[in-house]
């Protein structure tokens, strides 16, 4: 499996892929137990890495929509000024 400094440097798409992979190994059965749950683990590490990167996309787009209001605010307060 993946090791912990390899997790924090993949990707969305990499991680999410690897993710379906994961979740498709262990729909489809044939797997012992133990590595059942490895697969299982490794699962709940790549949805933690999706969910950082989900998370961190909504803060920048929730800034950049701030900035954008704030800098229409100051737009049609100049305007109001003349």
């Amino acid at each position: 499996m993946t090791s912990k400094v390899t997790e924090e440097s993949l990707g969305y798409e990499q991680a999410r892929d690897e993710l379906i992979e994961v979740v498709r190994r262990l729909e489809a059965g044939g797997t012992t137990l133990e590595e059942s749950l490895a697969l299982w683990e490794r699962g709940e590490e790549l949805a933690k890495v999706c969910r950082r990167w989900l998370d961190g996309a909504r803060a920048r787009l929730d800034a950049a929509l701030a900035e954008e209001e704030e800098d229409d605010s100051a737009t049609e307060a100049d305007g109001d000024d003349e």
